[in-house]
């Protein structure tokens, strides 16, 4: 009985996360390649080697940092809301949020390694990483995810037949 009880609660939980995850999914990389772009300037790369070269506990550091850099920001907004000016508010926690996993993509993809080292971290992640996988197996699996890929699909095959030019006669 408890069992039926919870399962919408279970599955409101689960679409939550799946959406939070796609969200990460859909940024992560295309944001850790915008500012691997600012990887080019030379301060920043000597950055990079130093932070490739810290020990795992001060690596877990760096990793908390963005985090915690944030934090002011996201306050700054809700000020803002707080203060009638909701669309500069939600703008502020909209740039905040991108720009946020765009470090921490940057930051995790080089200090990894380290991280790894520490065996509770790698334990953690190989499970989060087996959870996420599920997740995301669960939400493609949907009938809403087939049919809006078909959507897409679709989409852009207009878009392509659109852009192609007529042969001149």
């Amino acid at each position: 009985m408890l069992k039926l009880l919870l399962a919408p609660l279970r599955w409101t939980v689960r679409f939550v996360f799946a959406l939070l995850i796609l969200f990460e999914e859909w940024g992560w990389e295309p944001l850790r390649r915008v500012f691997s772009l600012l990887a080019r300037l030379p301060v920043i790369r000597q950055f990079e080697a130093l932070l490739k070269r810290l020990p795992p506990r001060w690596a877990l550091v760096v990793l908390l940092l963005p985090s915690l850099l944030i934090l002011p920001i996201k306050l700054l907004a809700v000020w803002l809301v707080a203060e009638g000016r909701v669309t500069l508010g939600i703008a502020v926690i909209v740039a905040a949020k991108l720009i946020g996993t765009a470090l921490l993509a940057w930051l995790f993809q080089l200090i990894q390694p380290a991280l790894m080292q520490l065996p509770w971290f790698a334990r953690v992640y190989e499970r989060w990483t087996y959870w996420k996988a599920e997740l995301l197996a669960w939400v493609r699996a949907s009938a809403v995810w087939r049919s809006a890929r078909a959507i897409k699909l679709r989409v852009k095959r207009l878009f392509r037949r659109g852009r192609e030019v007529p042969p001149s006669a």
